[in-house]
């Protein structure tokens, strides 16, 4: 079960909460999610797990994520604000009558003005502090933060002291505004659950949770609302908005007889619908699933990240242990008060929040932005690995076809007509459930199942049929091979799918089935190529003279006909051998069918066609493609790379502004006021930053950077 983890809002504690959560017998696996505030746990570990929550942040409470998202992550901003305004006002008067204070016998008055600044603002960190104390936490901002302004207080920097609680206060408080907006926008970016459904019950019709109603029954959808279940449509024609689901901005009309989607706008008329899945199973909350346990599977960006932190901030406290104490035992004239000052800056730059909040929150910006054009990608670590492409195989048939098979020639020979030629061939195929034999009986209009007798399958060739007392073959070109059938040489190289008709050893013609290719399928190669992908590549199981037209009017690089599952798979190896830089450069293979299913596994980037494709396809695929246009993976490409190089600018802002001003502290140019900002401030520039992310659409920038 999923629960949200209220008032969470310290992207190091989550990481401390994942890594004693994974601590339990069961929760090894276990991953929190900063962007969402979100967690996955057993119901019977909820107990267990709040106590862990407890005591490593205490005052976050792990609340059901059935309830409403917006009201569990809601808090409580009055308070902090007030407290924050008051501390200010009561500086401010301590700025200002300074030195009246000091040069009067009420000095102690200093003090208690500075102090009660101090401890309004700074009793929070404080309190943190010390509980972290107890439990051998030393290196997190709250402990860096009392132990700096504690020396400023020892060595009379009272101003100074309240005033980087007090900056940092305020720069908290921006940073948690800057955060909860970043997780509105994402949340209102996938705020696509219908919370309404009309249940139609005889004549009357009742509002309903769509949770609530079951497989089979009736549901109205009115003009302008949104479908909330997958069903088909019964009664009424319109146009629906399919953007949310695919991406897509053009209505797509809806009849009865075909199918709609939960989460699709109905337009202009009222729908009658029959409802086809439950609401857990809708095309809606798969997406919505997907998306929010996304974030779960951290790119490798994240995780040095993370890992970098743990090093960082206690090497930083040594060297401001070190730049505190030896200087004045070893350079004449230098005061402790002095160094230990530089040292206190030091331990305030030191905090590597910027990067710790940002960095999640830039990757979740980009998947969510990747699900506003229909891409579901399964975690940042595949968004990540999108930007590093170098091969993509493609499989034919529903990915760069449409899948949809016609009969667009008849050449009958040795005395028959295509009329005959035609009949023939359906009846042969008329217990074939294949498309090809479903597309002949299609043409001819009916199967003649009546006429067959002694119908037998030939395995990879074709089938035989007896008609009427004739012996009638019907299948491909080894077919007539295997069979000795006698045939012009210039049949065996069709341009389209050649179906072949032999009767009693007579070669009677052949049948041209074609697939159309699909629209964009050519502008997909384009950009893919403009991108900077090194081979675009065809793998079928169709015949050779098919899939060199396809490739030849799509400008791939290579082609591989007649590939059985298993040998796509063999392939795909190869392909990946001959990368030359395996940790750099991936290898993506775009499918749909249940039997594409192994290779989409064994690709390093597995890209599956959402709408038309298997369930098996969608499960095991990295990357899904809900419009089944091969141009969004382009698109997914391009989010990637955007999404990459935010990240990038956050870690160069980050480190940049830290390393300058750490080296102004060493030399004693920089103040505790300029190391605050170099902590709350760069995190809050980057967090903005990150939500740059969200308003990525992938069409409109096809850059490569």
């Amino acid at each position: 079960m999923r629960y949200i983890l209220k008032d969470l809002d310290c992207a190091a504690c989550t990481a401390k909460i994942e890594a004693e959560l994974r601590n339990i017998n069961g929760l090894e696996n276990t991953n929190v999610n900063f962007a969402t505030q979100s967690v996955e746990l057993p119901e019977e570990l909820f107990a267990t797990a709040q106590e862990v929550v407890s005591r490593v942040e205490p005052g976050v409470r792990l609340v059901p994520f059935s309830e409403p998202t917006a009201a569990a992550m809601e808090k409580d901003e009055k308070r902090p604000l007030l407290r924050t305004t008051l501390a200010t006002v009561i500086f401010a008067v301590g700025l200002v009558f300074r030195s009246p204070l000091q040069n009067t016998p009420y000095s102690w008055a200093e003090y208690l003005v500075f102090l009660s600044a101090y401890f309004l603002v700074g009793w929070p960190v404080i309190r943190r502090a010390v509980i972290n104390l107890f439990r051998g936490q030393l290196f997190d901002e709250n402990s860096l933060m009392t132990i700096a302004t504690i020396g400023a207080i020892a060595i009379h920097e009272l101003p100074e002291a309240a005033a980087v609680m007090l900056f940092y206060a305020v720069g908290e408080y921006f940073q948690e505004r800057a955060v909860d907006r970043s997780r509105r926008s994402i949340a209102a970016l996938l705020d696509i659950r219908p919370n309404i459904a009309h249940l139609k019950v005889q004549d009357q019709v009742r509002d309903v949770r769509p949770e609530e109603i079951a497989v089979g029954e009736t549901i109205i959808v009115r003009p302008g609302e949104r479908i909330p279940l997958d069903g088909n449509v019964l009664g009424g024609v319109s146009f629906v908005d399919t953007s949310a689901l695919t991406g897509e901005s053009v209505p797509r009309k809806v009849e009865p007889g075909e199918q709609v989607l939960a989460g699709m706008i109905n337009g202009q008329d009222l729908l009658i619908i029959e409802v086809e899945r439950p609401f857990s199973q809708s095309a809606v909350a798969r997406i919505l699933e997907l998306v929010e346990k996304a974030a779960e599977r951290k790119a490798p960006t994240e995780q040095f990240i993370t890992t970098f932190s743990r090093y960082y901030t206690p090497a930083v406290v040594l060297g401001a242990a070190a730049l505190a104490v030896l200087p004045p035992l070893f350079l004449p004239g230098a005061s402790f008060s002095h160094w230990i000052y530089r040292a206190l800056i030091l331990l305030v730059i030191s905090c590597p929040c910027a990067l710790v909040v940002s960095i999640p929150l830039g990757y979740f910006g980009g998947i969510g932005a990747a699900s506003r054009q229909g891409i579901l990608v399964k975690g940042a670590n595949h968004l990540d690995a999108l930007t590093e492409l170098h091969t993509v195989a493609f499989d034919k048939t529903g990915t760069l076809t449409r899948g949809v098979f016609r009969v667009t020639r008849l050449e009958p020979y040795d005395g028959f007509t295509r009329d005959e030629l035609l009949a023939l061939a359906a009846k042969a195929e008329s217990f074939s459930n294949h498309p090809i034999a479903q597309s002949i009986r299609q043409a001819y209009g009916t199967d003649g199942k009546e006429d067959v007798v002694n119908y037998t399958e030939i395995p990879g060739h074709g089938v035989r049929a007896q008609i009427s007392n004739k012996v009638v073959l019907v299948g491909n070109d080894r077919l007539l091979h295997r069979e000795g059938i006698n045939h012009p040489p210039e049949v065996c190289e069709l341009d389209g799918t050649g179906v072949h008709v032999a009767v009693n050893g007579t070669f009677a013609g052949y049948i041209v089935i074609s697939d159309e290719i699909k629209a964009n399928s050519g502008t997909a190669v384009q950009r893919l190529k403009k991108l900077g992908v090194q081979r675009v590549l065809l793998l079928t199981g169709d015949e050779e003279q098919t899939a060199k037209r396809v490739a030849e009017v799509l400008g791939l690089d290579d082609y591989y006909a007649g590939l059985l599952p298993e040998d796509k798979v063999r392939k795909v190896e190869e392909l990946a051998s001959t990368i030359k830089n395996p940790l750099r450069q991936k290898l993506a293979f775009v499918g749909d069918g249940i039997n594409d299913a192994p290779v989409l596994t064994r690709a390093d980037i597995g890209v599956a066609m959402g709408a038309m494709g298997s369930d098996a396809a969608i499960e095991a695929a990295d990357v899904v493609l809900m419009e089944d246009s091969p141009e969004r993976l382009a698109t997914a490409v391009e989010i990637a790379r955007f999404t990459r190089r935010i990240v990038k600018e956050n870690i160069v802002l980050a480190l940049g502004i830290k390393a300058f001003l750490l080296s102004l502290g060493v030399l004693g140019s920089a103040t505790i006021w300029g190391a605050v900002f170099a902590d709350v401030g760069v995190a809050l520039l980057a967090i903005l930053n990150a939500t740059r992310t969200l308003l990525k659409s992938g069409v409109a920038d096809h850059s490569t950077a």
